[in-house]
């Protein structure tokens, strides 16, 4: 996976950077025309011969680093995306800090014709497996999101019915070394519908024929829709 700047010089998963209130977002507080970034950072960004998952990349470049066509355990996807988050508490200079927490999030995204509930529960064990791999649990490790995205013709009934209101957290040592979460999203953007799990704050980047609203919940939603205004 690539390794791309951020809009103001940190890296573009937040990183090592460090704001005001100890949370390391890197970037400005509006979402800014991608053709406004410096060359390299566009350059970084994947093309996906798809306008729709162009456009979303345009929401995601600000927070995440973007790959494509992308094969995990056997699994193809057209767009991944990753974003690293440390929250970091100061105490009068930044070498004295405490209370370090690490977040991240992994998107895996793809086209299918019409997905059904067996594709998704198999991907939901594919998420598990993700995690699994990657979530280095520990006493620094707040939280991780493993999230799939189908890109869609058309939502089926009984798969709406399965996304709706799914959820599955998974608590690492009792929740001492955190947690990770698996998210749906299924979408059909010619039909302008979607349909997303409890907490996939990253649907907004997915639901382009709306403006995202302003965040009321969950500190993923809040760091990474700031960059999507």
């Amino acid at each position: 996976m690539s390794e791309r700047a951020g809009p103001e010089g940190g890296d573009a998963t937040g990183g090592d950077a460090t704001g005001s209130d100890g949370t390391a977002p890197a970037g400005g507080d509006g979402r800014r025309d991608p053709e406004e970034l410096p060359a390299e950072i566009r350059e970084a960004v994947p093309d996906y011969d798809d306008e729709y998952l162009d456009r979303v990349s345009d929401r995601l470049l600000y927070s995440y680093d973007l790959d494509r066509d992308v094969v995990v355990d056997g699994e193809r996807f057209d767009m991944t995306a990753e974003m690293r988050v440390r929250n970091q508490k100061q105490f009068l200079h930044p070498a004295l800090s405490y209370a370090d927490h690490d977040m991240m999030e992994f998107l895996f995204a793809r086209r299918v014709s019409t997905p059904s509930v067996a594709e998704l529960e198999r991907l939901v064990e594919f998420a598990h497996a993700v995690a699994d791999d990657r979530v280095e649990a520990d006493e620094e490790h707040y939280g991780t999101d493993v999230t799939v995205a189908l890109v869609a013709d058309r939502i089926p009934d009984d798969v709406a019915d399965f996304v709706d209101g799914f959820r599955d957290r998974t608590l690492l040592k009792f929740g001492y070394y955190g947690h990770y979460e698996v998210n749906l999203i299924v979408v059909a953007p010619d039909e302008e519908e979607l349909v997303a799990s409890e907490v996939a704050d990253v649907a907004g980047a997915f639901r382009l024929w709306e403006a995202v609203a302003e965040p009321d919940e969950g500190f993923f939603s809040r760091l990474a829709k700031r960059f999507w205004r």
